[in-house]
């Protein structure tokens, strides 16, 4: 084998280390997170999330999905992605779609029954 290839062997073979970035309170939360990494160009992996099915059998803390970034070097950019989640405000605010009648969370741009833009009754909305 000459030279060349033991290198590139070498470098595409290296291990990937995987961190654990953060621990959801149910599967919704954990897709949320993920989604949030994906749109930031972040690569991560979901575990644990058919786990929840085990709780009684298993420790729950077991249980938890889990959010794991794939590159070492995303971590602190994730953890920061998952900290301004963290502290994003709760709403239980709604406004109601002028097209079918149908409840939407206040911060959704379209709504989830129709497709109808809410963008203009969300701007009056105080």
């Amino acid at each position: 084998m000459n030279e060349n290839a033991v290198k590139f062997f070498a470098e595409t073979d290296l291990p990937r280390i995987m961190k654990k970035l953060y621990s959801a309170n149910n599967l919704m939360e954990a897709h949320i997170v993920l989604d949030m990494l994906e749109h930031a160009l972040i690569p991560a992996q979901l575990f644990n999330q058919h786990a929840q099915g085990g709780m009684g059998d298993i420790p729950f803390t077991h249980a938890y999905p889990e959010v794991w970034v794939i590159r070492d070097e995303d971590y602190e950019r994730g953890r920061r992605i998952v900290q301004h989640y963290e502290t994003m405000p709760q709403s239980n605010q709604v406004i109601s779609c002028p097209t079918c009648g149908e409840e939407n969370p206040v911060n959704f741009q379209l709504c989830w029954q129709c497709g109808n833009g809410l963008e203009k009754i969300s701007s009056q909305t105080p």
